[in-house]
Order: C-alpha cells, then structure tokens, then sequence
C-alpha cells in the first residue's frame, strides 16, 4: 500500500476560521455548523447555525463533504476556553473528523473527488457538514480506510501510537502499564499494543458494571485489568501474573494514580504523561527518580503533528494504522451517532462522568 499523501500545514492557519465565516462569495447550498463566539459551558454557548456565505472553491482550495466527527475531551475544553489551542472567535468546533472531497479545480493538486481525507492542521473546524479548505491543509487517507476509524483517527489513535513508539524500545513481550484504560486512547493502546505483541495491564475506575468493561477491554486485547482499589490491595507479583515489570506507563490521571504507575516500572522505565483528568499533580517520589531511574515526561500529540506534517515517520504511521484498521485488528471504541441537529444530546453524553461511549456526530440522516 502506497504511504497516504501528507500535506504541509497552511500558514494561515490561525486566520481559518474567520476567513471561512465571513467571505461573501457565494456558494449554491447552505450547511449546518456548530459555532461558538465565546468561551464558556459548551452546552450553553455551542449553537447550530446555517451558514449560506461560503468561498468558492479556487485553484488552492478543495470542497469537502463532512462525514462524522468526534466530540473529544480537548473540544470540550478548547470551547471552555481551558485549552491551550484557542482559536479565534466566532469558532466552528471540532478537532479531527473524515470527510470526502466533493469540488476541486481540474488540475489544481493531485487530491482528487471522493478522496477521503482528515485535518492537517489543528483549526480546520469539523463540526458542520462541509468546508471549503486549501487542499494543503488536509491528509489523504489510503483507500478502504473505514470511515469511523478514519474519523477517530488523528487525535486519540495517533496518540496511543506514538506513545507507544516513542520512549521505550518496545519488543514483542514487554509490558506496558496505563490508567484511563477504559478511554478512547486507552482502548487504542491496547489494541495497537495487541498487534505489535506487547502486554498490557490496565487500570480503570471503580464503577457500577465494571466487570462489564473488564470484559469488553480483556476482548479488545487487554492481559491484565483491575480498577484503582484491586490495584491499590494486589501485590506486585499477584498484579503481574507472570509477565515482566512494565518498561513503559501512560498516565492521562495524575494524582495518586500517577504514583502508582510508577511503582510497578521496572528500573529505567518511563512514565508519560498525557492527561489529567483527576486534576491533581503529578509527584514524583525521589527514591523512584534516584534509585529507580524512572524518567517522567509528558505528550502533546498537538505537537507532533505540528512538528511532522509532511515527515516519512508522519506517512508511515498514518499507513500503518489505516492497514491495521483494515485487517480489523483496530476497532474504534464504544460510540453513538448523533445526528449535527441533536449536538446537544452528544455534548452532554460526552461531559458525563463515567461516560462510555464515544460521542460522533454525523451530518446527514
């Protein structure tokens, strides 16, 4: 399989939003989109608008019909205004979704109508149901790719994947240890870590119905799950069953939680930290930094993208994982379609506690 076409992120990028809600061009249909001109309570100040002034599509640009796209905890707090990613006002909401390319000019970039594609960059606006974009700030996915695979993939998918590519030397055997297990970069690692041989211990929070989630995370590849209390009671050697210390944790907790990671690394393991959803620190013992050498670091996935936007790791990865996702060894987690017109439905579900299920609106019936 050819490695999927990457396009280098646009300049203009932090202009986008208001060049494609206010140019006056014309075009022959409205569309349906999700906005909000100021940061607060995503159920109060997100509003579904229909928009009838869009640019034409010139020689730099392409029109992309919008497929799904996710509701993820970063539009939760970009819209909250807690984000560090914060667009200028009036925004359309939405980091990441698929959609396929509809109009372009003959000749004008080798992406061509009915490609699938997703976000180059980080201000595209995915909730509505077209854009009008220049074609460089789009990634052409491999053909065959699912659509709800490719509508998940570059924010949770491609963080799972570069964790676990990223801070250790990984081999077929070794284990990795994470809380958070039961979200959506959560269900990805173990999945991905499944298809490169890796083991994986998992923690999730006490809950009603968690044997149910254990059982669902044991069938998408998990070795080992307990929630917080099995873990804090179990010894390491009873938690372990058999397989090495984890040279590698992920933590999108912090907090106790953190701390407990660390305690099962094996000498030289690294913890990476990627989210807080208890909103506490991380801290660090001294003995685990001094006499264990586990080395703590954090992940932005934001950043890589920015960093790699028309790198051969960047080609690579995207093939991979949309080759993977073909075979069936990934499967998007648990989700619910919710239709654009019934956004706050979706907004809501996905702010709950315990939610799970994955929030992904669709823009047609």
């Amino acid at each position: 399989m050819s490695a999927p076409i990457i396009r280098n992120i646009c300049s203009s990028r932090r202009a986008f939003f208001h060049r494609t809600l206010s140019l006056k061009k014309r075009f022959s249909s409205s569309i349906h989109a999700l906005i909000y001109d100021e940061y607060g309570d995503p159920t109060k100040v997100v509003q579904l608008e229909t928009l009838n002034d869009l640019p034409l599509v010139d020689k730099k640009s392409i029109r992309i019909k919008m497929l799904a796209s996710p509701i993820n905890p970063a539009d939760i707090n970009t819209i909250q205004g807690i984000y560090p990613v914060k667009p200028p006002l009036p925004a359309v909401g939405g980091f990441e979704g698929v959609g396929e390319v509809v109009e372009i000019k003959s000749g004008a970039s080798d992406i061509k109508v009915g490609d699938m594609v997703i976000p180059a960059i980080n201000s595209l606006g995915t909730w509505r149901s077209q854009v009008v974009c220049p074609s460089d700030c789009v990634t052409v996915l491999p053909e065959g790719t699912p659509r709800l695979f490719a509508a998940t993939l570059r924010v949770n998918t491609c963080t799972s994947y570069r964790m676990l590519a990223d801070f250790q030397d990984l081999q077929a055997g070794d284990t990795v240890i994470q809380n958070a297990a039961n979200s959506g970069a959560g269900q990805m690692a173990i999945q991905i870590a499944a298809a490169r041989g890796l083991k994986t211990i998992n923690i999730v929070r006490d809950r009603p119905n968690v044997d149910e989630l254990k059982a669902h995370l044991h069938n998408l590849g998990a070795d080992i799950v307990v929630t917080d209390t099995e873990l804090r009671m179990s010894s390491p050697q009873k938690l372990l069953q058999g397989l090495p210390k984890p040279k590698l944790g992920l933590n999108a907790v912090g907090g106790k939680s953190a701390i407990s990671l660390m305690k099962y690394l094996q000498n030289g393991g690294t913890m990476v930290t990627y989210g807080g959803m208890s909103k506490q620190p991380v801290t660090v013992p001294t003995g685990m930094l001094i006499f264990n050498d586990i080395k703590v670091v954090g992940y932005w996935m934001t950043r890589w993208h920015d960093n790699n936007p028309n790198s051969v790791e960047a080609a690579r990865m995207f093939d991979e994982l949309c080759q993977w996702s073909k075979e069936g060894r990934l499967c998007i987690p648990r989700h619910r379609l919710v239709n654009i017109k019934d956004y706050k439905s979706g907004i809501e579900s996905a702010m709950a506690d315990f939610t799970t299920e994955k929030q992904i609106l669709v823009f047609d019936n």
